[in-house]
């Protein structure tokens, strides 16, 4: 396997006095798309929400182990907690756009790292749009609130939004799951075009989403890592009996 960007070395998480994480040992490979599956409450979501420590903005929480970004422990003394969060992006289930108007909502992230003339932030939102696969249906609305978008576009300007800011690793906790079936049909073609350039690791309680659009899956329960594979053979060769268990609806 070529170096991960992403590595969880014996990772054990707290919220408080609950453990909602076990012993996490966990590869994520560059320019690829990672799946994480499991039950409702299994610690999906807080295992991607480790990579840039954004739980800390929630609860109080306790660590062992190490999760590494390119190397580094994200959660060694000293580390710059915005420097992190630019490096590693976040997607959340429930889009989430500022009150303001599309340009700005991808403009807000170049402008707070310090990007200030207007030619450069107008090149920098046309590029995340475009990325995000939004730009031609809302160049002629960039004035306009990000409100009044759909929601799968709602979704898309938070993609561009993340992009903005030129991050190394996105992480997505079910980006489609409040979304129509057409909405999500762009949002995994997207996801599916992005993984060209950037390393995604996606929560999601959809297996037929995971297997489209990933290269490799983990399978939580209980918050312990039961199985990470290729995904394709996660779905149909499964190397732990509770695994199968899982995907075939015999549990979850």
């Amino acid at each position: 396997m070529v170096n991960p960007v992403v590595k969880y070395e014996s990772f054990s998480f707290w919220y408080g006095d609950f453990q909602a994480l076990y012993d996490i040992d966990l590869d994520v490979e560059p320019r690829s798309v990672t799946a994480v599956i499991g039950p409702s409450g299994c610690g999906k979501s807080t295992l991607i929400k480790a990579v840039n420590r954004i739980s800390e903005m929630e609860a109080q929480i306790r660590i062992d182990g190490r999760v590494l970004l390119e190397g580094e422990d994200v959660y060694a003394p000293g580390v710059d907690l915005v420097s992190l969060r630019r490096r590693v992006g976040m997607v959340f289930q429930k889009p989430n756009p500022f009150p303001m108007s599309v340009f700005e909502n991808v403009a807000y992230g170049p402008r707070l790292f310090g990007v200030t003339k207007r030619p450069e932030l107008e090149q920098i939102v046309e590029e995340s749009l475009r990325r995000a696969a939004l730009w031609p249906e809302v160049r002629d609305r960039l004035k306009s609130s990000a409100l009044r978008l759909s929601g799968g576009q709602q979704q898309r300007l938070c993609i561009a939004r993340c992009l903005a800011v030129q991050p190394e690793v996105i992480l997505m906790d079910e980006p489609a799951a409040s979304l129509d079936p057409t909405s999500t049909q762009k949002v995994e073609d997207l996801i599916i075009e992005l993984k060209e350039n950037y390393t995604i690791i996606i929560v999601t309680h959809n297996m037929q989403q995971a297997a489209r659009i990933s290269k490799r899956t983990a399978f939580l329960m209980n918050g312990r890592l039961v199985e990470v594979n290729d995904t394709e053979k996660m779905f149909t060769r499964p190397d732990n009996e509770l695994t199968e268990d899982y995907i075939t609806g015999r549990f979850g």
